[in-house]
């Protein structure tokens, strides 16, 4: 039986954790070829590690996103190892939480480079080898918080950013058979949920009932949840799919 992305590559950008793993993890299972790029050699080897133990094909770089000639020979080397690049998933990022009267010049520009900057790279590279290939799925990894959230002035920007990406790429790169959506967390379970509550000193478990008790399923977020909704982007059958913002938050978010 033929399985899901059987003969695609797909590219996941700070896929060695979290939420970029378990997207990587679902393309795997699903046989796909996994390419990731972050900055973090230690977990980057790691997840080879663990990856290759279950018998998938993956390909774990280390190169810096806001760095466009990182990019680039990180994806001539996947297209070289694997033969194409189909799926492109933007979830590199960082936090750099404050107020915004106490947010440094470097808080706001680190953000501003990993997310916007570091998609930008991404994407007019990814963008070359899926024109040629007449076929390609981008998705982009934005935040409830583009709505807005009290100390991630920083943040709610670049994922709204993210989504304006998203929507102009749609137009742009349509007609060669590219898609472009966005997925956009709510309360997930990460690295990153355990930084904030550290942040505003409340222990991890109680931040973790406190989040569920606002979202109208009950629950928090599992990193499988959002990689769940990028696979239903980057199917090849989700191809009358473009342009769209999914919000992946137990409920509305309005």
């Amino acid at each position: 039986m033929t399985k899901r992305f059987e003969n695609r590559v797909a590219l996941i950008t700070g896929g060695s954790r979290g939420i970029g793993k378990s997207i990587a993890e679902t393309f795997a299972e699903s046989g796909a070829k996994i390419a990731i790029i972050d900055i973090n050699e230690e977990a980057l080897q790691n997840v080879q590690a663990e990856f290759k133990e279950k018998g998938f094909d993956i390909l774990a770089i280390k190169a810096n996103v806001v760095n466009s000639e990182d990019v680039a020979a990180a994806m001539e080397q996947v297209v070289n190892e694997f033969g194409s690049l189909d799926i492109l998933v933007n979830n590199a990022g960082i936090i750099r939480d404050n107020l915004l009267f106490k947010m440094t010049d470097n808080d706001w520009d680190q953000v501003i480079d990993v997310h916007l900057k570091g998609a930008f790279n991404t994407t007019r590279i990814a963008q070359k080898y899926m024109v040629q290939q007449k076929y390609g799925r981008i998705i982009n990894i934005s935040s409830t918080s583009a709505l807005g959230n009290a100390g991630q002035a920083n943040y709610a920007t670049v994922k709204a950013g993210l989504q304006g990406l998203t929507k102009t790429l749609a137009k742009e790169v349509a007609k060669f058979g590219i898609t472009s959506n966005a997925v956009a967390p709510g309360f997930i379970e990460t690295d990153m949920t355990k930084a904030t509550a550290e942040r505003i000193g409340i222990p991890f478990e109680d931040f973790l009932k406190a989040g569920a008790s606002k979202i109208p399923v009950g629950r928090t977020g599992k990193p499988s949840d959002i990689a769940n909704a990028v696979a239903f982007f980057a199917d090849e059958k989700s191809s009358f799919v473009n342009g769209q913002i999914l919000y992946v938050a137990g409920g509305p978010t309005n």
